[in-house]
């Protein structure tokens, strides 16, 4: 629709364009897009009417016919992207490269001011606009959408090329000053993925980060995903629209009282699922913006040479004694993380053997990886796990619940990964209950997130935890749960009780595992909602816990499952008033749920030997050497998928030190303890023989030759091969790995009561490699005894305990059992 310019409704009449606009808006079936478009063009053919009723045809001749010093009026910022919503400002400038009349810029800004639209105007030469866009970043990326609209179009055309020429020379410079603006709008506007009542433009994930990614992309530089870019942005554009029309006011914040009505103009069932569609919107362009922005940083680094400096020397991993750590000179700069997966330019990607499609353990592997590393993974590596991964089978092999356990526990820097997974479908696939959470509002002032972040976060919380739980890898599982029944009917917390329990079982958990979590998540708030609205001291209080938990190791996962949910809800969810009300209900539970007595020996927690481990205990103990057996198989869903496991089986007559010396000996190996017991049996009645049950699994898949582990354990155990000292050199010669912050090591010596005949020392650490043989180092150097041990890896994290003795097999004294716990704490650094 254009404007009559003639004497009758001429550019003066202020009345023409607001009608002309008013009709536009109100037309039936024009919305979207088109109607932005066509809003646009009614504008653009106003101004233009303007500018030549002030003097200024288009073809840039004055209207006596004589040549006239170039003019011309640009659209730029939002308006010179040919789009406009119906209450958006008109950004125009009017461009010049000579001397005009004084009383030009006023004949086109007033009938403007006076049909009522807002303007933010500007009149310059081309060099005083490049003047300014150079000093100031707003100004520049406004100039970068600069529209022709009237006037002399090689005058707009010559300081669109000078502008974009501008940028992309100063594109060093600029994009981290363009990256540092878009922090800080974050941080004043929040993440608009989680805001009750965002602000569409400002928050992250919004259009202003799309006008962003736009500006990289100009520079050549690098450039966005753009799968399902657009889809975002027409959606965020679409409810701006219906919120400037729904409100009648230029705003950009979608608020409560107002969602109802944009809904309604979107033909959306309600505003949670309105909302809920901005959420996915946004999620796209915020991850869109974080894969840019690690390019834009591989891509600067790059040009300086910073990347060049900082490049990972790779190592080529061998078995021990042939070579390990020996720095592959020239090889490419990719460093392993783990099977599968290699770091290059500060991100996890696929190594060259990778093979998707037969290893569907491989996304959870490369996210825990990652995670642990302090990384993300590449844009392109999911991607491609995405579409190349089969679903993983049911049940989960182990290796699929150990790697998401060891995810969960990587604390924050699990939250980027998850993201990336998020982003392409992945956690989808392997939770198919999370759809109904992801990007689901909580209408709830307490509450900071959706449903599925608040998840995420609590197992966040829950991973600084890990030392106060005998379990962590229950603890991670249950707080990424615990509310996975928001949004069925009924009670969330028993509508996830039936949720988690077939979870549990398609993840592979053992039955009492499953029983577990099914209580954690039914009771989540169970603790909180008693301790504040109950009798403390009333006994049917603390019964009512009893009965919920029944065990003190479910008490003491749902004490911390608590404190996460609450932490990770917000500010006002947890006190230290609340946590006083907390803490005094679950220490009188605790104690009432101990009155069962004693804790079984630590032998009884073993089966009968088998077969196969009679056997070499006999064979030890006639021979007075060590003995073993090794059984490999398969963690993944396929044989010859997946990292390569070990079952060792290891007889020795007792001997100090043999728990330090076999476990350094895997070490050398790069063989991950998953598992280990030990015990004594007296099989011939000749003496003590000590027998050693080993899972393991190779760290880069490739498994050592037998004949060599044989004999590398031989020789440490005679003495002739230095395991500590080669386990030092390897770690010297390694690149020092980022890593990330975790709790520090918790050793403890267990009440008395754990057992009548030793002393049991617990440990809990962060897994490392040669963790476990630091431990046994430390245990012989103070002269104890091990007379059991059971130790078990859960995701990332060490669960042990040591039955120690002194050398005449009695159990430590109290003093004695502080030295040891002291050693082995020191000897954990």
């Amino acid at each position: 629709m254009t404007i009559e310019t003639g004497p009758s409704s001429g550019p003066s009449d202020p009345s023409a364009y607001p009608a002309a606009r008013a009709a536009l808006l109100d037309r039936p079936g024009l919305t979207g897009r088109p109607r932005r478009a066509a809003l646009a063009r009614l504008t653009d053919d106003w101004l233009a009417g303007l500018l030549a009723a002030a003097g200024v045809p288009s073809s840039g001749a004055s209207s006596s016919g004589a040549p006239s010093s170039g003019v011309a009026l640009v659209a730029v910022g939002g308006y010179g992207r040919g789009e406009l919503s119906p209450r958006s400002d008109l950004d125009v400038l009017l461009l010049h490269d000579g001397p005009i009349a004084p009383e030009l810029p006023e004949r086109i800004w007033y009938p403007v001011w006076d049909a009522g639209a807002k303007l933010d105007h500007s009149v310059r030469t081309p060099a005083e606009a490049r003047a300014v866009a150079a000093a100031d970043l707003k100004a520049q990326l406004g100039l970068l959408d600069a529209r022709h609209l009237a006037g002399d179009g090689a005058l707009t055309a010559a300081l669109r090329s000078a502008v974009l020429t501008d940028w992309r020379a100063s594109a060093p410079a600029r994009l981290p000053e363009l990256r540092e603006l878009g922090r800080e709008r974050a941080e004043r506007h929040g993440e608009l993925s989680f805001l009750l009542e965002p602000d569409l433009k400002e928050a992250r994930g919004g259009l202003r980060d799309l006008v962003a990614l736009d500006a990289v992309a100009a520079t050549w530089l690098a450039d966005a995903p753009r799968d399902g870019l657009d889809t975002a942005a027409l959606r965020l554009a679409d409810v701006r629209d219906a919120l400037h029309l729904a409100t009648g006011r230029a705003t950009e914040r979608l608020s409560l009282q107002d969602q109802d009505q944009v809904a309604e103009r979107l033909g959306v069932p309600d505003a949670d699922t309105l909302l809920r569609q901005v959420y996915e919107a946004a999620r796209t362009v915020a991850y869109a913006s974080d894969v840019t922005w690690r390019a834009v940083d591989r891509v600067l680094a790059a040009r300086s040479g910073r990347g060049r400096r900082a490049g990972w020397t790779a190592f080529r991993f061998t078995g021990a004694g042939r070579g390990t750590g020996a720095v592959a000179r020239g090889a490419v700069a990719r460093r392993p993380l783990a099977e599968g997966v290699v770091e290059q330019d500060g991100e996890a990607v696929l190594a060259q053997g990778a093979r998707p499609a037969a290893d569907p353990v491989l996304p959870l592997r490369a996210a825990a990886a990652a995670a642990q590393n302090g990384l993300t993974v590449s844009y392109a590596t999911v991607r491609r796990l995405a579409a190349e991964c089969r679903p993983l089978p049911v049940p989960w092999p182990d290796e699929a619940r150990e790697q998401l356990v060891t995810l969960l526990g990587a604390g924050e820097a699990a939250v980027p990964v998850w993201e990336a997974l998020e982003a392409e479908g992945l956690i989808t696939k392997l939770l198919p209950d999370w759809e109904r959470v992801r990007c689901r509002p909580q209408r709830n002032a307490v509450h900071r997130w959706t449903v599925d972040r608040h998840l995420v976060e609590t197992a966040v919380r829950a991973a600084a935890m890990t030392r106060r739980v005998a379990r962590p890898d229950l603890l991670l599982v249950a707080a990424l749960l615990h509310d996975i029944g928001k949004g069925r009917p009924g009670d969330h917390s028993e509508a996830g009780e039936v949720i988690v329990r077939d979870l549990a079982v398609r993840m592979g958990f053992p039955a009492e595992d499953t029983e577990t979590l099914a209580v954690l998540v039914r009771h989540h708030l169970t603790l909180v909602d008693t301790a504040t609205r109950r009798d403390p001291d009333d006994p049917a209080t603390v019964e009512a816990i009893t009965k919920a938990v029944g065990t003190p190791s479910e008490l003491e996962l749902l004490h911390a499952l608590t404190e996460a949910d609450a932490l990770a809800t917000g500010p006002a969810a947890w006190s230290g008033w609340r946590a006083s009300l907390v803490d005094g209900l679950v220490a009188r539970a605790a104690a009432q749920l101990a009155g069962g007595g004693a804790a079984p020996e630590g032998a009884a927690l073993w089966a009968r030997p088998s077969a196969e481990q009679e056997r070499i205990a006999v064979e030890a103990a006639r021979t007075g050497g060590p003995a073993l057996s090794l059984l490999a198989r398969a963690e993944g869903a396929d044989p010859g998928s997946g990292p390569m496991g070990v079952e060792l089986t290891l007889a020795v007559p007792d001997r100090p030190g043999l728990l330090g010396t076999v476990a350094g000996v895997l070490a050398l190996h790069r063989l991950t303890v998953r598992s280990a017991g030990l015990r004594e049996l007296d099989p011939v009645g000749s003496g003590p023989v000590l027998l050693l049950s080993w899972r393991v699994a190779a760290e880069f898949g490739e498994l050592p030759e037998a004949a060599r582990l044989r004999a590398d354990l031989r020789r440490a155990l005679d003495g002739s091969l230095d395991v500590s000292r080669r386990l030092a050199e390897r770690d010297a010669a390694a690149p020092r790995r980022r890593g990330i912050p975790t709790p520090p090591p918790l050793v403890a010596v267990a009440p008395a009561v754990a057992s009548a005949t030793a002393t049991v020392l617990e440990v809990r650490a962060h897994d490392a490699p040669g963790l476990l043989h630091r431990i046994g180092r430390a245990l012989d150097g103070a002269g104890v005894r091990v007379r059991t041990a059971h130790v078990s890896t859960l995701g990332a994290e060490a669960v042990d305990s040591f039955y120690l003795t002194d050398p005449a097999g009695r159990p430590l004294t109290a003093g004695r059992a502080g030295e040891v716990a002291a050693a082995v704490r020191a000897a954990l650094g």
